[in-house]
């Protein structure tokens, strides 16, 4: 079935794409959530009048990011945590306890936008992307070291 994508899902569509998706996700998530219209010819038209006003914003959206970004590229942070025998973490470093210390550097992001892999179990520096938008990745540096240091 195709559709017009309304708004982002992640890894199936963004927003104004037309794709073709299998039908039950189309019925069943898609179109309930009010994520995706059906492509018919009358809603392509539609869609294309607003196309222009949703690139606008988007563009928009995409250099505030970009400005952030640039500010926020090359931040380090410093996360002590406690630490037993042979150096070994109590716990981990989660995207959460980086989010928390990026926010009291007055860098506000969210959990969900830092991508980890796995959370963080050793002590040292890590590379850590943070995605501010779909194009636009900043890596910050997280260095783990041991509380009281």
């Amino acid at each position: 079935m195709k559709v017009i994508f309304i708004s982002d899902v992640e890894s199936i569509g963004r927003q104004g794409e037309i794709k073709d998706v299998k039908d039950g996700l189309a019925r069943n998530f898609l179109l309930p959530k009010k994520l995706a219209i059906t492509a018919t010819p009358g809603n392509i038209k539609i869609w294309e009048q607003k196309s222009g006003a949703i690139r606008k914003k988007e563009d928009k959206v995409k250099g505030e990011a970009e400005k952030f970004a640039s500010k926020l590229d090359g931040v380090a942070i410093k996360i002590p945590v406690k630490v037993g025998e042979e150096e070994k973490i109590f716990g981990s470093v989660t995207s959460q306890s980086i989010s928390d210390a990026l926010g009291e550097l007055g860098y506000e992001v969210s959990r969900k936008q830092i991508d980890l892999a796995s959370p963080i179990k050793t002590l040292g520096t890590h590379d850590v992307s943070v995605k501010l938008h779909h194009d636009v990745i900043a890596v910050i540096k997280v260095e783990v070291v041991e509380e009281g240091q």
